[in-house]
């Protein structure tokens, strides 16, 4: 799907894309702040971190948008986003909120972005991505992510969202809006590990694994809230 127009002419625009970028950070602590937010299974990311082992967040593209509130630690946490219009919005907001951000996408100076993520995983950091981003397709894991915990030797963990109160748009990834004054539920899953022996078929398995997480994550979070949750491009996951 090709970027719209106006959101490139936003992004061009040095004043309008920080300006833009500045409100939307604003919104986005507007839906925290004004909402009644829990994080479920908090303990797996905590106690990695408690013993000094990093790892790699993964969550779908259309889920992306309260993931700094997932994460409630002074430890940096580095995000991998696209370098498209569109992305580059998303990078500058996320800095905003506390992020910081890699350049790329498993498609787009993918080589680049995983020598930087391995290095920012190596300085004992924390690395998030969007397995089906930047364009999909949708709730369908890349090879990116295992291909990451692969060389790296780190794990996974996936996590997800969701809010009583939102605007799903029609967009590739049917992206998730919560809005203010919602109850709003983050989950986290148990890690996938991968060896980095690991063959085709091992690799293979890790990425079903992933994308079977990240879509329960989903369907659980929303059943909570009474959310329904969109079907992967493609039809359902069995799960």
């Amino acid at each position: 799907m090709a970027t719209p127009k106006f959101i490139k002419n936003i992004s061009r625009n040095n004043l309008l894309r920080n300006f833009t970028c500045y409100l939307g950070s604003l919104y986005i602590r507007l839906i925290y702040t004004s909402g009644n937010w829990i994080i479920k299974n908090q303990n797996i990311p905590e106690e990695l971190i408690n013993e000094g082992k990093t790892f790699i967040a993964c969550f779908w593209h259309g889920r992306l948008l309260m993931m700094s509130f997932a994460w409630p630690y002074k430890r940096d946490f580095h995000m991998l986003i696209s370098k498209h219009p569109d992305g580059q919005l998303i990078a500058q907001t996320i800095k905003l909120l506390g992020f910081k951000v890699i350049g790329g996408s498993e498609k787009n100076n993918g080589t680049l972005a995983m020598r930087s993520m391995v290095r920012v995983l190596k300085k004992g950091n924390y690395v998030g991505l969007t397995p089906d981003g930047p364009r999909g397709p949708r709730m369908r894991a890349g090879h990116g992510a295992i291909a990451l915990a692969k060389l790296s030797g780190v794990p996974i963990l996936p996590v997800s969202y969701s809010a009583s109160r939102c605007k799903i748009f029609q967009s590739w990834d049917r992206f998730f809006l919560p809005l203010p004054f919602a109850k709003g539920i983050f989950i986290w899953g148990e890690p996938i590990k991968i060896s980095k022996q690991a063959n085709k078929q091992e690799v293979e398995l890790a990425r079903q694994k992933l994308e079977e997480q990240l879509t329960q994550l989903s369907q659980s979070a929303d059943t909570i809230v009474g959310q329904t949750t969109p079907e992967p491009e493609g039809g359902k996951t069995i799960l």
